[in-house]
């Protein structure tokens, strides 16, 4: 009882003990802290935006069989999909019309 009692000790330390990848440099090569802490944001922000885009659906044109509603606001319904018109302007050029998907809207 006592050695299994032991073992599962040790097994819950060195589990405790594992950590992460650790870097070690010399004290005479150069580090910029902030240029890493630059760097890991920007990783960061692109990860979320990948994030965001998976998130929204944009179409430029839509499905055929698509019904038009205009109450509670205008949006398309196509199958089980829904879409809200939004007008994009590119930067200097002409505005077009996408389609973004949203949930289904609740009548009020």
């Amino acid at each position: 009882m006592k050695q299994s009692l032991w073992v599962l000790v040790l097994m819950m330390m060195s589990a405790q003990l594992q950590a992460g990848q650790v870097v070690v440099r010399k004290s005479s090569e150069p580090f910029d802290a902030f240029a890493v802490r630059d760097k890991v944001q920007q990783d960061f922000a692109w990860r979320e935006s990948l994030r965001m885009q998976q998130q929204i659906n944009i179409l430029q044109s839509l499905p055929l069989g698509c019904v038009m509603f205009k109450l509670p606001y205008a949006y398309y319904r196509c199958g089980a999909n829904f879409y809200r018109p939004y007008q994009y302007r590119d930067e200097g050029k002409a505005t077009r019309q996408l389609y973004i998907q949203v949930d289904p809207p609740v009548a009020q």
